[in-house]
Parts: structure tokens; C-alpha cells; sequence
């Protein structure tokens, strides 16, 4: 494939650059573990989300909370392409249709599988229930340790945490405290 044979190439100039031999045995394979790597942890720019649900959304009668917490996510930092992770917490309240409660942890995946910023992140999983699903309501709260921080000069070993709210949980304070509640 032509696209992982050019990251190999940069891999290969990036590793010259900071000082290395790209040939010692420790780095030979390097450039295309890397470019292997980059290609698995992007693969949201590639994928179709609602291909994850394909028969997974069910008719229900039921009208109360739904929540699926302490999601690990893994993502790239947009801004330094360095690690941030965390765990996410997804909650909604039905309107007639549920999805299968595995789909919730694979949508987290597939929105943190991207150059990304967690507050995008949140409101995209967000956003995306909301589309699909069509609930009284949405909420999704990340906290994420970003390693952007902590490795570089400023050394900070802060949590971030990021919520994104929608219907209910936006306009109804209880719906609100109660999701906040239940995940502790």
C-alpha cells in the first residue's frame, strides 16, 4: 500500500533526524511497525459508524437511564500527536429504541480512533447517539490524562474532564444530577 510505504519513508527521515541509525537491529523494523501502528489508531477517518450498528438498534418499551461507564478509550492528541486516555461514561434515555449495549464501547473506539480533541470527541459520540438512536436524551462524560502534558515541559499530571449533554440532560437539571450520580 503506497500510503504505508510514504509513513515508512518519514519514520525512517524522522528517526535520522533526532540522532539514530535507522538500521540497528532495534529500529530496522521500525518505520513499518510505526506506520502499521498510526493506520490502526486513525482508522475512524476510514470507517463508517453506522456500519457498527447493523442490526443493534431494538424497539423497547422501556423509558429509563441507560448507562454504560468506565470506558477505556485510547486517542491521539490533534494538536501534538501524542496519547490521551481515559475512561468514558454514555448515558441516554430511549424514546422506543435501545442499542446493544457492546455498540456503546465500539462507538467510543471508533470516535477516539482520530486525530482528536476530547471535547470534540464527547460531542461527537454525542451527537452521533442522538442521530441514530433519536432519545429523549444524551450525556458523555470523558476524563482523559493526556500524555501532552505530563511528558513535555510542562509536566502536569492533571486529569481533564470533558462533558457533552443533549436533550434531557441538558434541559432537565434532575436527568442531569441523576446521570452524574450513577457514574459515580
Amino acid at each position: 500500500m503506497k500510503e504505508l510505504r510514504e509513513i515508512e519513508k518519514f519514520v525512517h527521515r524522522l528517526l535520522t533526524y533526532v540522532g539514530e541509525d535507522s538500521q540497528r537491529l532495534g529500529l530496522r523494523e521500525t518505520p513499518k511497525r510505526y506506520a502499521e501502528m498510526i493506520t490502526q489508531l486513525t482508522a475512524g477517518y476510514r470507517q463508517d459508524p453506522k456500519e457498527l450498528l447493523r442490526d443493534a438498534i431494538f424497539p423497547v418499551r422501556y423509558d429509563q437511564m441507560i448507562v454504560v461507564r468506565d470506558i477505556a478509550f485510547y486517542s491521539l492528541c490533534e494538536h501534538h500527536i501524542i496519547p490521551f486516555f481515559g475512561k468514558a461514561h454514555v448515558g441516554y434515555i430511549p424514546d422506543g429504541r435501545v442499542i446493544g449495549m457492546s455498540k456503546i464501547p465500539q462507538i467510543v473506539e471508533h470516535f477516539s480512533r482520530k486525530l482528536q480533541l476530547q471535547e470534540r470527541m464527547g460531542e461527537e459520540i454525542a451527537d452521533f447517539l442522538m442521530s441514530v438512536l433519536k432519545p429523549k436524551g444524551v450525556g458523555v462524560v470523558l476524563e482523559g490524562f493526556h500524555l501532552c502534558m505530563a511528558m513535555r515541559d510542562l509536566q502536569k499530571d492533571a486529569k481533564l474532564v470533558t462533558s457533552a449533554v443533549k436533550g434531557i440532560f441538558r434541559s432537565d437539571p434532575r436527568t442531569r444530577a441523576e446521570f452524574l450520580q450513577l457514574i459515580g
